[in-house]
């Protein structure tokens, strides 16, 4: 029967011996049998292939031929273990099965394939089922096409929500540039879609070479990454920085970096980490880093959305740097506005400057010398000289007399607050620093800063002080950012800064830093030529903003004037002079007792009679070894280590006369 059944399959025609089919069934089945596009087979009772067409051998990856005479299970495999049974169950019940879905790995081919089968009984006269018609429908290309579409459709929703989450960022950043205010949002949002449980970004100091994190977001946080600084050297977001790629780690390569970030991510419990650098044409800005305590939770895939991210951030990050760069533009240029709306300002050079001593025009050279150069300049004298008109001349003749000159007395400035009002100060970086504060070194930058009484900054800050006269850079107070400035010292003092260097009360490295070109101001005492131009010029000043016509100042007033000693030196006769303009009521300058001097504040310092007569004896003894002469090598001014008109002065002010030390004329 089953060679007649092998020649029926030859020539495509239909008929059985035990006469299990009619003539319309053979031409029903001859035309599924001619179908290129359905499968049809004859398996008997023994489930073995008796008839079978080629559309449903290229279905089982095998010719026509070779099925014939074999079972289900040879040709199909274990896809058997769903169709036997069913097979078994038409030939014991007769009962067909339309519309059998099956899928599988078939032995003789190479994919997994679908298909729709309808089984139908053929019985005997008897009625007993001898055969079993299979039809089948393969759609293995539509499976494709439908798992196809499905993953489309998922890849599309899913870059919809990516999309919306990118749109949503774009909008809390558009809002405010604030990242630590905003960023919990941000991270809520990429949550979203990739589950994280950390994210954090760190911002490239530039100055330290430091990771600082400048802002994360962590709830479930156990506190190990709490105040732990991030080195840019051998850490995962120090490797993408290098790099200069989005890097994805395991938990294991985490634990393999001696970073201490990279141990506190481990102690936290990452087992996914992803670093994703921003680099700017000028150099790094940051890392934008995402953790998770799930394996794998990122993918290469997620790369595109965390640049574009990353790169929000770093814009908002640059424009948040730029607003707080102008704003503090903005209050620098307010300042110095006001520093140069209260500044006198000359039309000579040293028109402020009052004197044609010799003494004083050595001062002025040197002034002229130094002021065209960026040389720290170290102003000394007593208190009360004009040390700071002589540090305004330095400014106007150097090259940068346009830029501000920033002044800071360190003796009016409370300790505290010296450091914050030299370098400034962030928000919140101490109690009371409600808003951000530019310091003097940020505001003179460009021109000139004039420390007056530079002697009483205190220890602990000079170091800092000295690290800006040698990098020209320094940090705000609450600050990691390091500023940089281009900024001329000119200091001032009334101190002698080299005994307090030998007592411990200053840094003799920061002597030396500022003493590069010293500038020393002699005393009013020592110029007393200058006093009688110095006596005019305040009572002309004062007159006129009194409003009172002095025309003369009496001669035994001025050699009163010109005779005393003068402690508090300029200034006190410029309190002197705006005192007797206020008591004078004629046309003569009228001068109170000079002995009232000793009890004002204007002249705190009280002369010793006995060292002033021990001084005067030992002048005198040397004038006489001189035999009078005063100047020249073997002059008394040279033995004494002094100039002639520092001599002159002082014999002036003890009232030493040359009777006392010359010999007596023979008669």
């Amino acid at each position: 029967m089953l060679a007649e059944v092998a020649r029926s399959s030859s020539n495509k025609s239909f008929s059985f011996e035990d006469g299990t089919a009619s003539p319309d069934s053979e031409k029903f089945f001859a035309a599924y049998f001619q179908a290129s596009s359905l499968g049809f087979a004859l398996i008997d009772s023994e489930l073995r292939y008796l008839l079978i067409n080629d559309a449903l051998a290229e279905m089982n990856g095998l010719p026509a031929a070779q099925h014939l005479g074999k079972t289900v299970r040879e040709i199909i495999g274990d896809v058997a273990d769903f169709l036997e049974p069913k097979l078994q169950s038409i030939f014991s019940t007769g009962e067909a099965i339309f519309n059998l879905v099956g899928s599988g790995e078939l032995r003789h081919k190479a994919e997994p394939g679908h298909w729709t089968g309808h089984f139908i009984p053929l019985k005997d006269r008897s009625g007993s089922v001898k055969r079993v018609a299979a039809i089948v429908l393969e759609r293995t290309q539509e499976k494709k096409m439908q798992s196809a579409l499905a993953d489309l459709s998922r890849q599309l929703k899913n870059h919809r929500m990516r999309l919306q989450v990118l749109h949503d960022i774009s909008s809390i950043l558009s809002d405010s540039w604030n990242i630590q205010q905003v960023f919990p949002a941000i991270s809520a949002r990429l949550r979203r879609v990739l589950q994280q449980e950390y994210a954090g970004f760190e911002v490239h100091d530039s100055g330290s070479g430091l990771l600082v994190r400048h802002v994360d977001d962590f709830p479930l946080s156990r506190g190990h990454l709490d105040t732990v600084q991030i080195s840019s050297q051998n850490s995962p977001g120090g490797r993408a920085l290098e790099l200069g790629r989005p890097i994805l780690f395991s938990g294991e390569q985490l634990a393999q970096f001696d970073a201490e970030i990279a141990r506190r991510f481990v102690a936290e419990g990452f087992r996914s980490l992803c670093c994703v650098p921003l680099v700017r044409p000028k150099g790094p800005l940051g890392v934008f880093v995402l953790g998770s305590t799930r394996n794998n939770a990122f993918r290469p895939e997620d790369f595109e959305l965390l640049n574009q991210v990353a790169f929000l951030l770093g814009t908002a990050l640059e424009n948040q740097r730029a607003q707080a760069e102008i704003q503090a533009l903005k209050q620098r240029l307010t300042h110095e506005r006001q520093y140069l709306e209260g500044e006198v300002r000359s039309k000579g050079e040293f028109s402020e400057i009052v004197g044609e001593s010799h003494a004083l025009r050595q001062v002025l050279e040197q002034v002229a010398t130094v002021a065209p150069s960026s040389a720290t300049v170290l102003i000394q004298g007593e208190t009360g000289t004009g040390k700071e008109l002589i540090a305004r001349a330095i400014h106007r003749m150097s090259r940068n007399r346009e830029a501000a000159f920033v002044k800071l007395n360190c003796a009016a400035i409370p300790t505290g607050l010296l450091e914050s009002e030299l370098f400034g100060h962030e928000k919140g970086a101490f109690t009371g620093a409600v808003s951000q504060k530019i310091g003097r070194l940020e505001l003179a930058d460009g021109g000139s800063l004039f420390l007056d009484e530079v002697g009483e900054i205190p220890l602990e800050l000079q170091p800092k002080l000295l690290r800006v006269l040698q990098d020209q850079e320094f940090e705000r107070l609450g600050s990691t950012r390091t500023i940089r400035v281009n900024v001329r010292l000119v200091a001032a003092t009334n101190r002698d800064l080299v005994r307090s260097v030998a007592e411990h009360q200053f840094r003799n490295d920061l002597f030396y830093r500022l003493n590069v070109f010293p500038i020393h101001i002699p005393p009013l005492r020592e110029r007393p030529e200058d006093i009688p131009l110095l006596v005019r010029y305040f009572v002309r000043k004062f007159a006129q903003r009194m409003d009172r016509h002095i025309e003369t100042i009496p001669k035994e007033t001025m050699a009163a004037l010109i005779k005393w000693h003068w402690p508090g030196n300029i200034r006190e006769l410029e309190n002197l002079m705006e005192r007797s303009v206020i008591l004078s009521t004629g046309r003569a300058l009228h001068v109170p007792p000079l002995e009232q001097l000793q009890n004002t504040p204007d002249s705190p310092i009280q002369p010793d009679e006995r060292l002033s007569s021990v001084e005067r004896e030992h002048i005198i003894r040397v004038l006489r070894e001189s035999g009078g002469a005063i100047s020249g090598r073997d002059g008394a001014a040279h033995r004494l280590g002094v100039k002639r008109t520092t001599l002159q002065s002082k014999m002036q002010r003890l009232g030493i006369t040359r009777e006392e030390y010359l010999p007596p004329k023979k008669q």
